[in-house]
């Protein structure tokens, strides 16, 4: 059986760029006595597929791995009367004819297992490109809180082994980004960009 792909989770490299982005971010803050440092974490891959956009893109992925699984398991499903067809005239076949029809048939699944392995990677190219400006708003959002709220450091939450409920900023963050809080590159509290608004 052709395996299936995981779609809710973004790709490793992207996870891995997010989480240097974080620590990066928050080691470029300015240092304070040690007795003062501020930290804080978020699970960035929690908070991408949690925005609005993360979760259009999951349905996004999810329309086109579907489509992709449906035309595996049918090539698939073909393959395998292929076999049984094959299995059952065995007995008739010469030979050669059924040498001929089984590696034919090898064939056609290392052609299966070929296109699984472009699908797959066509679904993580995908979804790249469709994460990736959503875990760059988010690394706005996150240096703009680290900045004003003071943290020296902002890790990913799945780099900790244990973290207290009251240090983790995932929900905030999704919250920020959901009402347009990284919209610019300069900084500032959405809510005081609206009283000056006034």
């Amino acid at each position: 059986m052709v395996a299936r792909s995981p779609v809710h989770r973004p790709a490793p490299l992207l996870v891995r760029l997010a989480r240097a982005a974080v620590v990066s971010l928050a080691l470029a803050a300015p240092s304070v006595a040690a007795a003062e440092t501020r930290i804080a974490v978020v699970d960035v891959q929690h908070a991408v597929m949690q925005t609005e956009d993360g979760i259009r893109a999951q349905a996004t992925l999810k329309k086109l791995f579907d489509r992709r699984q449906q035309e595996l398991d049918a090539k698939q499903t073909e393959l395998q009367r292929a076999r049984e067809d094959i299995e059952k005239q065995s007995r008739v076949l010469s030979r050669e004819s059924m040498q001929k029809r089984m590696e034919d048939w090898q064939r056609q699944m290392v052609e299966l297992q070929t296109v699984f392995v472009d699908y797959n990677k066509e679904l993580q190219k995908k979804q790249g490109e469709l994460t990736g400006p959503i875990v760059k708003k988010m690394m706005i959002i996150v240096a703009r809180i680290a900045k004003k709220s003071g943290y020296e450091i902002i890790l990913d939450k799945q780099a900790a082994p244990y973290v207290r409920a009251d240090l983790d900023l995932t929900e905030q963050i999704i919250q920020l980004y959901n009402t347009g809080g990284g919209e610019d590159d300069a900084g500032g509290d959405p809510a005081e960009k609206k009283d000056t608004a006034k």
